[in-house]
């Protein structure tokens, strides 16, 4: 069946899904150097929100995970793995810290509100992963 969008359309729709995969993975990027490069900071925030992991080691390891799926995701690769897992990421992420969101206007809760349109923005990406083909790696 022939689309019925315009083929204007189609190419706005494609800017508008690579420019939000771009944008969500240098967001991304932020939380994986600070692993990489900051590893205390990432130990004293997985210990406050998530699981008490600690260790420059293991915040490493993590960090290291991260930017390969990050970078396969910037990529357009193994679509349905990789935007399902960012967006799975960034949803215990959210979720997390869900305490900070009771009492927005409280310093520095306010900040944490832009978790909320990013989550959005990942599902949204997820659900049309298969129109998201301009610069991509990858065709799934």
């Amino acid at each position: 069946m022939a689309s019925t969008n315009p083929p204007s359309a189609d190419r706005e729709l494609e800017l508008s899904l690579a420019l939000m995969r771009l944008a969500i993975a240098g967001f991304l990027m932020v939380w994986v150097c600070d692993k990489l490069f900051n590893a205390d900071s990432a130990v004293k925030t997985f210990s406050k929100y998530y699981f008490g992991l600690s260790g420059d080691t293991v915040m490493l390891g993590i960090g290291v995970l991260q930017l390969v799926l990050v970078l396969a995701f910037a990529a357009g690769v193994f679509k349905t793995l990789t935007y399902g897992a960012v967006t799975l990421m960034h949803a215990v992420s959210t979720f997390a810290s869900y305490e900070r969101y009771l009492d927005p206007l409280a310093r520095p809760n306010i900040l944490f509100w832009a978790a909320v349109p990013v989550l959005a923005a990942m599902i949204a990406l997820f659900i049309l992963r298969a129109r998201d083909q301009m610069w991509t790696l990858g065709s799934d």
